[in-house]
This record gives structure tokens, C-alpha cells and sequence, in this order.
């Protein structure tokens, strides 16, 4: 989100309120206030507090689609087989590190990640968000990854979605404690280090 404008600073005082009190418990008076304004000032930029999230949410799936590890490239495409044939542990814990970093450091995907938690209880479609993007996206990615490198003769032929989870959810674990603990991260890459290393070992072919 580019800042500047008084529809930036509604759009950037919201996530900050969503992503300490969630998005039910946030009124529009209170994000009003935060910005400095009158609560019918808002109202000539956004409909509503659902407006304000909808919009919050569409330019933050952009931001993620663009930095995103599992949407840079087309899985049918020639560019992923060119991912598959030239696959070494040392690319795939690289971009593993990189897509942590990005997500723990990035302002806007940090806090937009703790909205999610906070309201995937009561919100259905923030619920639906929170397992699409913290879960479904990343898993999809590895199936295809995997099952194309079992194809390549370079993975043992396993389960592909045990293989999948066994890879992602040590992750995910390892970047919610990054949220609770931020000092603990050079802690998390070191193990994300390991745990792709053994992750090859293990299931690679000799």
C-alpha cells in the first residue's frame, strides 16, 4: 500500500486496528480516529468497514502473489520443469529462507497474517483466506514438486501429500513462533536449514 493519501491512511490505520483487535471488534469510528479524521470523512472513501477490507485484502493477495515462492511459475509450464530438472537442496533451502524472511518482515503481510488468526473463528471468508494461504497454497505447490521430481527419477516414489505436509507444516509452525518470538528467527532458519537437508536425505535417491 503507497502512503500519502487519506484513503492509504484509512487503508493503513485498519490493518494496524484489524491486526491487534480483529476486524469484528474494530469500528469504523476507531479507525477514523486513528487516522485523524471525522467518521463521515471516511465514509466519502469507503462505503463501509467491510469496503475497507475488501480492499485491504485484495491489495494484500497482490503483494503476496508477487513475492510468492508458489506463484511464480506456471506448474505445466516449461519454466517449472526447468525448476525441476535444475532442483538442488541448496536452491530449494535458499528460497525456503527467502520466502520465510518475507513474510515475517513484510509489514503489511505480517499484520495481515495476524487478522487472519485472530478471525478465522468468526469470520468466514477471513477463515477461508487463512487456510488458502497458510495451508492449500503451499501444499499444492510441493505436491506438484515433488510428484515432478519422483517423475525425474530424483525423490524415492512416496505419498506426495505426506511428503508435502511433512515438508510445509514444520514451517508454518517455525513462522508463527517468528510472530510470537521475532528474536528467535536466526534460530528458525537454522532449522529450516536442517530440515530441508534431512527432508532430501531421506525421501532423495541414492
Amino acid at each position: 500500500m503507497e502512503k500519502g493519501s487519506t484513503k492509504d491512511q484509512i487503508l493503513e490505520a485498519a490493518l494496524e486496528l484489524f491486526s491487534v483487535k480483529g476486524f469484528e471488534a474494530t469500528s469504523v469510528s476507531q479507525i477514523a480516529d486513528a487516522v485523524g479524521i471525522r467518521k463521515s470523512s471516511l465514509y466519502s472513501h469507503f462505503a463501509s468497514k467491510q469496503d475497507i477490507l475488501d480492499t485491504l485484502t485484495e491489495e494484500i493477495l497482490v503483494l503476496v502473489d508477487k513475492h510468492s515462492m508458489f506463484s511464480e511459475v506456471d506448474r505445466k509450464s516449461a519454466e517449472f520443469e526447468k525448476v525441476l530438472e535444475t532442483m538442488t537442496v541448496e536452491n530449494v533451502t535458499n528460497q525456503i529462507k527467502g520466502q520465510v524472511r518475507f513474510v515475517i518482515h513484510d509489514p503489511n503481510v505480517s499484520k495481515a497474517r495476524k487478522m487472519l488468526v485472530i478471525e478465522q473463528f468468526q469470520n468466514p471468508t477471513l477463515s477461508k483466506m487463512h487456510t488458502r494461504q497458510n495451508y492449500e497454497n503451499a501444499m499444492n505447490y510441493f505436491i506438484d514438486f515433488f510428484k515432478g521430481l519422483i517423475e525425474k527419477g530424483k525423490l524415492k516414489n512416496e505419498d506426495t501429500m505426506i511428503m508435502a505436509s511433512q515438508f510445509c507444516l514444520p514451517i508454518t509452525v517455525w513462522m508463527n513462533l517468528c510472530d510470537r518470538e521475532p528474536e528467535r528467527e536466526d534460530e528458525v532458519m537454522e532449522l529450516i536449514e536442517r530440515h530441508v537437508q534431512q527432508f532430501f536425505k531421506v525421501y532423495g535417491k541414492e
